[in-house]
């Protein structure tokens, strides 16, 4: 498996507080998050404050430009590779999506994975997209990321569709890695049959760890009966961490965080949260090393936007480090890798 922490982009007041990281934690954050050893970096996309986030604050929170951050780390790194975890494709104009994406990745060398989704708080359309309220985001979703694949490797492109048209368009330049990894998120098992339909790859927020690994299943099985290589798909979810000394210490440090109240605003998208501790990367690293270990066992490719719940930059860099050199590098040892 392959291990990338997540990028902050879109963080502040959701799980981290705010203020949290300033712009030059950005590329500090980067360079280490590279020499440790990781395989990746991730960012998510926001637009505006959900409903609990101003409850709870009277200040806004900073959410960064997520292909904008993972340009810069870009810049200042040169093997992570880069990742959005998800970028919400209703929210873009996806042809000048696709031109970001695809100068980013030649300009990287080839680094860029692209995770897309629909977006999970509808009070960030009412605010940011109102002309898209009442609209169907999954068929928004689906329109915009074939548009996408075709625009990154078809010469010419004509596309009519309900949300998204071009007319005989020569984009160019085309990503360096081919074929391009779009990675399509989604909790339910509709997100399954998109990836396969137009994807490379699965992107999931967390799931009960079981129930992960029977989805895995499926996304193979469909995946063969559409006529493609099951083992080319990307299985990347995505989960929370948080370690400690002890898995008591942990735990209690995970309850006092704000991801508690991130997991209770979206129990509507039909994930328990009284589960959600023991079915994401929380507790001693012994624990959450047999926790990788089942997940590797069920399928898993990567761990994506690995989200630390800490509330200061300080753990962060704590977290960081703890991961690394506890549990990710014991894991590749077990495994055989470098």
């Amino acid at each position: 498996m392959k291990f990338g922490p997540g990028l902050p982009t879109g963080m502040e007041g959701l799980i981290n507080p705010i203020p949290f990281f300033e712009p030059e934690d950005f590329v500090r954050i980067g360079r280490l998050i590279e020499d440790l050893g990781y395989d990746s970096v991730w960012g998510n996309d926001h637009y505006a404050p959900q409903h609990y986030v101003t409850q709870k604050y009277q200040d806004a929170p900073n959410f960064y430009e997520v292909l904008t951050v993972l340009s810069t780390v870009a810049a200042v790194t040169s093997r992570l590779e880069l990742g959005t975890a998800v970028l919400v494709i209703p929210m873009r104009d996806v042809v000048t999506l696709a031109k970001q994406v695809s100068t980013l990745d030649q300009l990287s060398g080839g680094r860029v994975l692209l995770g897309v989704g629909i977006g999970a708080y509808r009070e960030e359309y009412e605010a940011a997209r109102p002309d898209l309220v009442g609209k169907n985001r999954g068929s928004i979703l689906e329109e915009g990321v074939e548009l996408l694949a075709r625009l990154m490797k078809e010469d010419v492109v004509h596309f009519d569709g309900h949300f998204f048209r071009v007319n005989d368009l020569r984009m160019y330049p085309k990503p360096a890695r081919q074929p391009f990894p779009v990675l399509v998120g989604g909790h339910l098992q509709r997100g399954i049959e998109r990836a396969v339909a137009h994807g490379q790859g699965w992107i999931p927020g967390w799931r009960p760890f079981e129930e992960l690994k029977e989805w895995i299943a499926i996304l193979r099985e469909k995946a063969e009966g559409a006529g493609r290589d099951p083992s080319s798909m990307i299985v990347a979810p995505q989960f929370s961490c948080l370690l400690g000394a002890t898995q008591e210490r942990a735990e209690k440090d995970y309850l006092n965080s704000g991801m508690v109240q991130h997991r209770i605003s979206l129990a509507y998208t039909g994930r328990d949260p009284s589960v959600a501790m023991e079915n994401n990367l929380v507790g001693s690293p012994e624990v959450v090393l047999e926790k990788l270990e089942f997940l590797h066992d069920a399928g898993v490719d990567h761990l994506a936007c690995i989200t630390l719940c800490v509330e200061s930059v300080q753990q962060y860099e704590e977290q960081l480090h703890m991961l690394a050199e506890e549990v990710v590098t014991p894991y590749r040892k077990a495994h055989g890798m470098s």
